[in-house]
């Protein structure tokens, strides 16, 4: 599961590496489901970065609470549910982030970490969907999880799909529709240039918004 991450960097760093262009960008340092998150889409010729909200309204939801319960689909079966089957073949994003959260069960306790990917910007794998009733609409996006690799098994036993980027590519790509080579991207991110290390539970509440969060336990 990946359920809070964190984006950091500054918007220059964000913009050169990702090949987009940033409006209204903030850092943010305990990102949570419901609240928007930075995306990437492509038309195939351009990629254009927006915010989606966190946590996948699918266009025949009666309910637009159903996304807090759909933060993360799992890559496993993402081709088979009907919530991302179709979405899979049509759209598809990348969810920019420089860590995610997870916490680590000790006895009855359970500690967060943040895990890092060779101390920089990566990408995770997402989905998205467009949502109207009446005069509401809601544009929203899931993350895509998957087993762990040998690196976050002693941390948690599902893990976000990390896209290199030569994979964010072909994700990208509108034309690429066939679903098992969208799948071969679907796989645990490589254990090389991983990091974690515990922070303050400070950021078990959303509510809290500051660099604190990051900072390790320690030092």
């Amino acid at each position: 599961m990946c359920g809070r991450f964190t984006l950091t960097a500054t918007k220059e760093q964000i913009e050169e590496q990702l090949y987009v262009e940033l409006f209204d960008y903030q850092p943010r340092f305990n990102i949570a489901p419901s609240q928007p998150v930075l995306s990437i889409i492509s038309d195939g010729e351009k990629r254009r970065a927006g915010y989606l909200r966190w946590g996948l309204v699918p266009v025949w939801a009666k309910d637009p609470k159903i996304g807090y319960k759909m933060i993360n689909a799992r890559g496993e079966t993402v081709d088979e549910k009907p919530a991302f089957k179709r979405l899979l073949k049509r759209r598809r994003c990348l969810i920019v982030s420089d860590g995610f959260y997870e916490w680590k069960r000790t006895g009855e306790n359970k500690k967060p970490y943040i895990i890092t990917v060779n101390e920089g910007i990566f990408t995770f794998a997402g989905l998205w969907d467009r949502w109207k009733l009446n005069d509401e609409e809601i544009v929203s996006c899931t993350i895509l999880t998957t087993e762990p690799n040998e690196f976050m098994k002693g941390i948690h036993d599902r893990m976000p799909v990390i896209l290199d980027e030569e994979e964010r590519n072909v994700w990208l790509d509108p034309g690429v529709e066939d679903k098992q080579i969208l799948k071969e991207l679907i796989k645990p991110y490589p254990t090389q240039g991983m990091n974690a290390y515990e922070v303050s539970t400070l950021v078990n509440s959303p509510k809290n918004e500051t660099e604190e969060c990051i900072r390790p336990l320690i030092e």
